[in-house]
């Protein structure tokens, strides 16, 4: 009756994309707003290719990288280290939110558990990298 409810809708995506082009224009460091952009593109990847979502998560990562480095965009250090601890985080959002799921045979521990998880790791990786900067 129902249609199921994906981890990555076009309003999530689209919020999250508008959301970093403002922390970019109030001077929001590189690092925090890049490990944001990767989970945008890995989010965005998941959403549009289900067959080999990482793989394509991964070409969303070095297409990015190109783009930036191309367009003079790209404060190299830290985007390329935000960009990729942003990768490492969502690919590990989506390995906890499977094991839960195979522990518990199939059924999620909470609802919107395939969003949530991601979005905490997130906000815990950048909280934790605010402080270190």
């Amino acid at each position: 009756m129902f249609k199921p409810v994906y981890a990555s809708c076009p309003v999530c995506v689209i919020t999250v994309g508008g959301g970093l082009l403002i922390a970019k224009k109030l001077g929001i460091d590189d690092l925090l707003v890049s490990i944001w952009l990767s989970g945008l593109n890995s989010a965005m990847a998941f959403w549009i290719f289900k067959k080999h979502p990482y793989l394509w998560s991964l070409i969303f990562y070095g297409l990015t990288i190109v783009y930036l480095t191309y367009t003079r965009q790209l404060n190299y250090p830290k985007v390329f280290l935000g960009m990729t601890i942003g990768l490492l985080t969502f690919f590990l959002a989506i390995f906890i939110d499977k094991l839960i799921k195979k522990i518990r045979k199939g059924k999620v521990l909470f609802p919107y558990q395939k969003v949530t998880i991601p979005l905490l790791l997130l906000i815990l990786v950048t909280l934790i990298f605010k402080k270190l900067l």
